[in-house]
């Protein structure tokens, strides 16, 4: 794609979103919905349609069928073969995700198509290899005959899995979990965010193009609290709840799962830390912070929100990182010049306020930032925010201890590595850290204490996708990616054997 066209002159794929049901686009019966905003300028996409009760009811039964038909029969290779098309056919009409993604997020074109749509049909690739090389366990044991017995283990597709997947990767975080869901068997009802309706349903033209039986993969649209989500969660034709979001959700959806006993798989929210020691090179490490914090405008799980500097290098760290934040250019997707977007709603660009707001109130020292940016008429309808950098807040400040998921971070300098470690694990959150440190011994001896589920040591994003991913504490439970996606999305019998 050349990405200084203008998004909305791609015309492959539909403006208004869809319910995708049993292979069928549907509008559905329950006369709701609401408009698709552009988070970019603040105009309208489309339209998209709120899910009742009957459109989650047909979309779980249609998903069973599938399960207990065709989709079930089918044997490994011939399943595995068809998701390895899906994935070909994302690529093929890799312009059209690209443009949908970048429509309902605001973010940078440049992003997208080197992270979110390649990842979206990594997942599905990624998971095939896993779904066709996995093995269990074959325990031998003597009996009192001694003729002995034989135990094997057998993995089965849980079921029906309701996925509920956020809007800051729509399609790469969705696809993370539709792909091993497919792969090892099951069939899926999706729920995306409210905010980002497109990827997922052009996702349903991808797999009728590729023959995916019907109700293998279904969408449905709504909200969470009284709506869709609610009812998906609650619906007891469903085997297993999968969820990306926020920690307050995550609890409301285990409620919702313990009755019926489903399993759960959460990633939820975080208040990340990294830590620069005085020992790190330091340019790479402000390039490092800079990605991490102001990347996709701050609204990804993994970034960083405390940033705790070593004290001899604290005001240079300080200098450098705020020279690159004020290059930041802000503007349209398709513009390659553009490093960072809006936030995804005028909702949450006012949360994000709130907190800006918040930090100057507790005392802090604006760095950079700190405001609504100035833009051109054509995007002043949009939800932006500037990049901002705060210092001097206390360490019981809401804006250090809560999650903000926007474009900002407060730098707090410490003195010794016991100390750091302390306030980067004074948090009821646990998701993931960086570590800059020339040192060695340092960087395993830190991270090794890091009470998260991922650590970078001189590095930020950088995951082999077969490792285990998921939060610690109130972060998240389970672990997705490789082989351990398996404990989630299949169950395990035990076949013991008399010979």
């Amino acid at each position: 794609m050349n990405i200084q066209t203008d998004l909305r002159a791609q015309a492959g794929f539909r403006r208004d979103a869809s319910h995708f049901i049993d292979g069928v686009f549907t509008q559905g019966n329950s006369g709701k919905g609401w408009d698709n905003i552009c988070p970019v300028d603040g105009s309208r996409i489309g339209f998209v349609p709120e899910a009742g009760e009957a459109e989650v009811d047909a979309a779980v039964k249609a998903a069973r069928a599938a399960l207990e038909g065709a989709w079930g029969r089918m044997s490994l290779a011939d399943r595995t073969s068809m998701l390895a098309e899906v994935a070909a056919e994302i690529n093929r009409r890799f312009d059209d995700f690209l443009s949908a993604e970048c429509l309902d997020t605001g973010k940078p074109a440049s992003l997208a198509s080197h992270i979110d749509i390649p990842r979206g049909a990594a997942n599905f690739t990624m998971f095939t290899d896993v779904a066709k090389t996995v093995s269990t366990e074959c325990f031998p044991m003597p009996t009192p005959d001694g003729a002995g017995a034989l135990n094997y283990g057998l993995r089965r597709p849980r079921g029906v899995i309701a996925v509920i997947s956020p809007w800051n990767l729509p399609l790469l975080l969705m696809t993370w979990k539709v792909g091993p869901a497919l792969a090892l068997g099951n069939t899926v009802v999706v729920k995306p965010s409210e905010a980002t309706p497109l990827t997922a349903t052009l996702l349903g033209e991808v797999m009728n193009k590729v023959g995916v039986p019907k109700g293998v993969y279904n969408v449905i649209h709504g909200f969470g609290g009284n709506s869709a989500g609610q009812m998906l969660t609650q619906h007891p034709g469903v085997n297993g709840v999968t969820f990306t979001g926020s920690t307050k959700s995550g609890e409301n959806i285990m409620r919702a799962a313990a009755t019926g006993i489903r399993p759960v798989s959460l990633e939820l929210g975080g208040k990340n830390p990294g830590i620069i020691f005085a020992d790190c090179d330091i340019d790479k490490a402000v390039e490092g912070a800079m990605r991490s914090v102001f990347s996709n405008s701050g609204q990804v799980c993994l970034g960083t929100e405390r940033l705790y500097v070593q004290r001899p290098i604290f005001d240079a760290f300080v200098a450098k990182l705020k020279a690159t934040v004020e290059a930041l250019k802000l503007g349209r997707p398709e513009d390659p010049a553009t490093g960072m977007g809006p936030m995804i709603s005028e909702t949450h660009r006012k949360k994000v306020l709130s907190y800006y707001a918040r930090a100057v109130a507790d005392g802090a020292t604006v760095v950079t930032g700190g405001a609504v940016p100035d833009m051109p008429a054509e995007l002043a309808g949009g939800a932006w925010v500037q990049p901002t950098i705060w210092t001097g807040l206390a360490d019981d400040s809401p804006v250090v201890t809560e999650e903000i998921f926007g474009p900002c971070c407060h730098i707090r300098p410490f003195d010794t590595e016991e100390e750091v470690i302390h306030l980067a694990n004074a948090t009821p959150y646990g998701l993931a850290a960086m570590v800059w440190t020339e040192n060695l011994s340092r960087a395993h001896r830190v991270g090794s204490k890091l009470q998260v589920g991922i650590c970078w040591i001189n590095s930020w994003f950088l995951r082999d996708l077969r490792t285990a991913f998921g939060g610690a504490k109130a972060s998240g439970i389970g672990r997705e990616g490789g082989v351990h996606s398996l404990e989630f999305y299949t169950e395990m019998t035990n076949v013991c054997v008399k010979l």
